[in-house]
């Protein structure tokens, strides 16, 4: 029996298996047009075929089940394509690849739980699946993208009951999205993107407490042994509660109402950094602290949309263009994927030497640990604006005493990004001599510094 949403080539595959035959002998019953993508040596878990109608019919009996069962089970099914369906061929069972994404939508592994209450057998399914609708509440587990390249079909929840609790929460949601004339899937991806772009920035956050802790417990336990590849895998999972919240505030019109009076409502002013409708937003998302941080995030996605609910309420007299759709996000504010972080990943862990990527080679940890230092001696001779008035001591002592605290912070940052490349493998001479130092005293440095 076919599973709600599920790939095509899912069931084919599911089918082989039952028949205790390859996947590879099965597909001869079609006369296939071209390869499939493969991650590897094998086939990607999300390739999809389209059938034409005596492909269909085929497939039909293969499984024992009626056409028009299968039509309402499979969104790919009824998708034609001219290649195969049109033709002097066209009396002959065919198939074409296609890669899922391009056919119904995102591709994601079925819960084998679900699919062994459904069908008898706890076996690998694939099904179209929006974001939103990833959490098995049954069995509380996340349900994985299907077109990247790791082993992981699925994330265990049962230790965040919270993301549980927001997949809940999201039908009311999307109830609210629909009678606001909003498209859910629309909603939650401007949250989505507002949200994944806060996960970038996290690592910089010294305030951030609830997404490590989360992120731990999804890996298992321990996350720290490859933390950027849980980071990527884990985002999802580990942001949707914020991700649900976000798109409650953003449907709320009190929500609105704020960034409207932020604006100055009748007397245009720029945002502030210290905003009514930032800081409700960071109380709504159990961050008190977190408003400054997402009203100074320029070009990002959430001023994108407050942009345009001041554009739509300031000029009510014609019907709404694309700028005014708040709903609407662009293409350049969209979040990578987890397969697109993957591979790139992948690809910078495959260069050698000083070849190597600096996310791959130099720790989260270490990243986070220069740039707080950068910050901070940022921060110190900020603090200078202004400083020079004042009796000759006193303005003395606090340049003074302000450029030796950032200086020390500069020379540690020196230390540790130089000790980071080295250990990278550039060559200690060209270290030193982009840090117009000695080679030997940078050895000696180093050194000291990991003792």
């Amino acid at each position: 029996m076919p599973l709600a949403g599920e790939l095509t080539s899912s069931l084919i595959n599911r089918a082989a298996d039952r028949y205790a035959l390859p996947a590879a002998g099965v597909l001869r019953l079609w006369t296939c047009r071209n390869s499939p993508a493969r991650h590897g040596g094998g086939v990607r878990a999300d390739a999809e075929v389209i059938l034409n109608g005596a492909g269909r019919n085929v497939l039909a009996e293969l499984c024992g089940v009626e056409p028009a069962v299968l039509a309402r089970a499979l969104p790919a099914f009824t998708v034609d394509d001219p290649k195969i369906s049109t033709g002097r061929e066209a009396s002959l069972a065919q198939v074409r690849w296609r890669a899922a994404g391009a056919v119904a939508g995102e591709a994601v592994f079925a819960c084998r739980l679900c699919t062994a209450r459904r069908t008898g057998q706890a076996q690998r399914a694939v099904r179209y699946l929006p974001r939103w609708q990833r959490v098995c509440v049954r069995h509380g587990r996340w349900l994985l993208d299907a077109d990247a390249d790791q082993p992981l079909e699925h994330l265990d929840l049962h230790g965040v009951p919270e993301v549980m609790a927001a997949q809940r929460q999201w039908t009311g949601v999307a109830r609210r999205a629909g009678r606001a004339g909003a498209e859910p899937g629309q909603v939650f991806a401007l949250a989505h993107a507002v949200v994944a772009r806060w996960w970038e920035e996290a690592l910089h956050w010294e305030q951030e407490e609830i997404w490590p802790h989360r992120l731990h417990r999804v890996a298992g336990g321990n996350a720290g042994t490859d933390l950027q590849r849980w980071r990527i895998v884990g985002r999802d999972p580990v942001v949707f509660p914020e991700v649900v919240a976000v798109a409650d505030a953003l449907l709320d019109p009190a929500m609105a109402e704020l960034v409207w009076r932020d604006s100055g409502a009748g007397r245009p002013r720029p945002l502030p950094a210290d905003g009514a409708f930032c800081r409700r937003l960071g109380e709504r998302v159990g961050r008190d602290w977190l408003g400054p941080l997402s009203a100074v995030d320029y070009g990002g996605p959430l001023l994108a949309w407050m942009g345009a609910v001041i554009r739509r309420r300031r000029d009510q007299s014609g019907p709404p263009g694309w700028r005014d759709d708040p709903w609407r996000l662009q293409r350049e504010q969209q979040p990578a994927t987890m397969a697109g972080q993957l591979r790139v990943l992948a690809a910078e862990a495959q260069s050698g030497g000083s070849a190597t990527r600096w996310r791959a080679t130099v720790s989260a940890e270490h990243r986070f640990r220069i740039t707080q230092l950068v910050k901070e001696a940022g921060e110190q001779l900020e603090e200078l604006r202004g400083g020079h008035s004042g009796t000759t001591a006193e303005v003395a002592r606090t340049l003074l005493e302000h450029l030796s605290r950032s200086a020390a912070l500069i020379d540690q940052a020196l230390v540790d990004t130089a000790a980071a490349a080295v250990a990278a493998g550039v060559a200690l001479e060209e270290v030193a001599a982009w840090s117009r130092l000695p080679a030997q005293e940078l050895a000696e440095i180093i050194t000291a510094g990991q003792e």
